[in-house]
């Protein structure tokens, strides 16, 4: 479970193919504190930690996970938001995450609102959003300021800005999407 509070960016170090997955080496300054066998959420994918060194750990990404994420686009160097797992004893700052991705979308429009961005996403997907609800762009908790059918947008602050790796989101680009889990359920009890 995660809240959507991105940590920190850490950098893709190295991608090895192996069948139909593949092993990301991701380089980040809490890598001491991991644990082999301990989730962590990449651009809200959930990814175990399956070795790792002084500097670096790796995770896998499987064919399921390649498919509905935007994981297989990236490469050496790529900056990654990273988030461990919530601690049951701590404060629910963003939103409940589970760090499942459900689909990606693309950025179709980005706006300089002097202060703030305001990002366009378009996404092929039954889900929906409301506005001033929650939804996970990349992993980070945020809220939608606009909605329409396969479309939202949300605003982006300096600090968000800055720590997340939404200063470096181009027009054309694929982003990871969690939609929200009680808005989920509600669509399926729906759709009964």
């Amino acid at each position: 479970m995660f809240t959507g509070i991105i940590e920190q960016l850490g950098v893709v170090k190295g991608i090895k193919k192996e069948n139909g997955n593949i092993d990301f080496t991701i380089g980040a300054s809490f890598v001491s504190e991991l644990k082999i066998d301990q989730s962590v959420a990449h651009n809200g994918c959930c990814l175990t930690v399956v070795s790792k060194n002084e500097n670096e750990y790796v995770v896998t990404a499987i064919k399921e996970t390649l498919e509905k994420t935007n994981l297989g686009t990236w490469k050496v160097g790529t900056k990654v938001n990273l988030e461990r797992c919530m601690q049951m004893n701590g404060r629910l700052d963003g939103h409940i995450v589970q760090g499942h991705v459900d689909t990606t979308a693309e950025c179709i429009q980005i706006e300089d609102q002097q202060g703030s961005w305001k990002y366009t996403f378009n996404y092929n997907n039954e889900n929906v959003t409301v506005e001033k609800g929650s939804i996970t762009v990349n992993g980070t908790s945020l809220t939608v300021v606009g909605s329409s059918d396969q479309e939202f947008s949300v605003c982006i602050i300096p600090f968000t800005y800055d720590h997340t790796n939404f200063h470096q989101i181009e027009i054309g680009d694929n982003v990871n999407l969690e939609f929200d889990i009680i808005g989920k359920y509600v669509l399926k009890l729906m759709q009964r």
